[in-house]
This record gives structure tokens, C-alpha cells and sequence, in this order.
């Protein structure tokens, strides 16, 4: 009988997002939790990314998932669902910043070195590492966000999406509603801008 409820759960563990939702649907009211547990540490970490404010990203992220309880039904499962919660959370945080009307280096070159040939995230921890360069490390994360914080809006947005989510031009295009030459554009500013303010804080 234990065996069987492990393999349950290992079966369960490799549902999709989209399986998660048509359960759901389906009456399977559990499996909005688990959408829940997937989610919730990557949004709060997105939107306190974009507006500086942990207590507030928190909140959001909660008024995130509230949006996805009421809309689900709208959701087109031929999509990737982290598509569309992370346009949820893209919106929350963009409306919180306007409401407020608030507008060396080899460590961060290793780190930033496939920043042109692919879309993974920023990597701060590793298992090898040693307890020194994961200080380090977490250290340079520190910089690293609060540098983003200072980038304008937009920039800090797709920033945010690419480097520090891993998001492909195409899923930011779709979750900023913006043109996808116009994600590159701002990324590539986004890039140069904060450079300039993270080197001096690194030299």
C-alpha cells in the first residue's frame, strides 16, 4: 500500500501545469494548491524583484493567484500556464509602481557571459560550491538586485524576466504585450545600463 501511494505521488509530481488546471476544472480542487506550491516562491521573488518590497510582493503574489482562481476557466491549456501567471504578476507589479509614481567585474562577467546565447537565469548558488564562494555569491545576488531596482521600469521589467527568470524573448513578448523587437531593444539598454550601475559597486 506505501509503495503504491509513492508511486501516486511520483505520477503526480510529473503532471503538467496544464494537467494541474484541466483537474482542477475537473473538480480536483486540490490541484489548485499545487499550482500554488510551484508558483508561489517565483512570484513573490518576481514582483519583489520589480518594486523593491517584500512585504508587498507577497501580497501581490497572493493577489495573484486570487486573479488565477477567478479567471482559470479562461485559460487556454494549449498555452504554457507560467506564460500566463507570470502576465498576471507582470501587471500587478507595473500597477503598484505607478501607483507609487516611482520611477572589476570578472564575477558578474562569469555569471553574465551566455547572457547572448541562451535564456537561462542568472545562477547565484551551486552544491559544489565552497562556503566562501557561496558567500560571495550571495553577496553579488545582493548587487545585482538592488541595481535592477534602479533600472527605469520597462528595462527593469524584461531585465528581470530574461536574466533573472529565464524567460525567452518570445514568452517576455507575450507577457509585456510588447513587440518582440522591442523586448530586444529594451533589454539590450536594460543590459547596458545596469552594468554601468553595478561596476563601480564591484571594482
Amino acid at each position: 500500500m506505501r509503495r503504491k501511494e509513492q508511486v501516486d505521488e511520483v505520477e503526480e509530481a510529473r503532471l503538467t501545469d496544464s494537467e494541474l488546471v484541466v483537474r482542477f476544472l475537473d473538480g480536483e480542487t486540490r490541484r489548485f494548491q499545487e499550482l500554488v506550491d510551484r508558483y508561489e516562491r517565483r512570484m513573490v521573488n518576481f514582483i519583489q524583484r520589480s518594486i523593491g518590497d517584500r512585504q508587498r510582493a507577497e501580497d501581490l503574489a497572493q493577489e495573484t493567484f486570487i486573479r488565477v482562481y477567478r479567471h482559470i476557466h479562461r485559460f487556454d491549456t494549449s498555452k504554457k500556464f507560467s506564460t500566463w501567471i507570470y502576465t498576471i504578476a507582470s501587471n500587478l507589479a507595473k500597477n503598484e509602481l505607478r501607483n507609487r509614481s516611482r520611477s572589476p567585474l570578472v564575477l558578474f562577467q562569469t555569471l553574465t557571459s551566455s547572457w547572448d546565447d541562451d535564456h537561462r537565469p542568472l545562477q547565484f548558488e551551486d552544491s559544489s560550491m565552497s562556503p566562501d564562494d557561496l558567500f560571495r555569491k550571495r553577496h553579488l545576488q545582493d548587487l545585482v538586485e538592488k541595481a535592477a531596482e534602479q533600472l527605469p521600469p520597462h528595462h527593469r521589467e524584461v531585465f528581470i524576466l530574461r536574466e533573472m527568470e529565464g524567460k525567452s524573448y518570445e514568452e517576455i513578448a507575450e507577457i509585456t504585450d510588447t513587440q518582440l523587437g522591442t523586448v530586444k531593444s529594451r533589454l539590450n539598454r536594460a543590459r547596458n545600463r545596469f552594468a554601468e550601475i553595478i561596476g563601480p559597486w564591484l571594482e
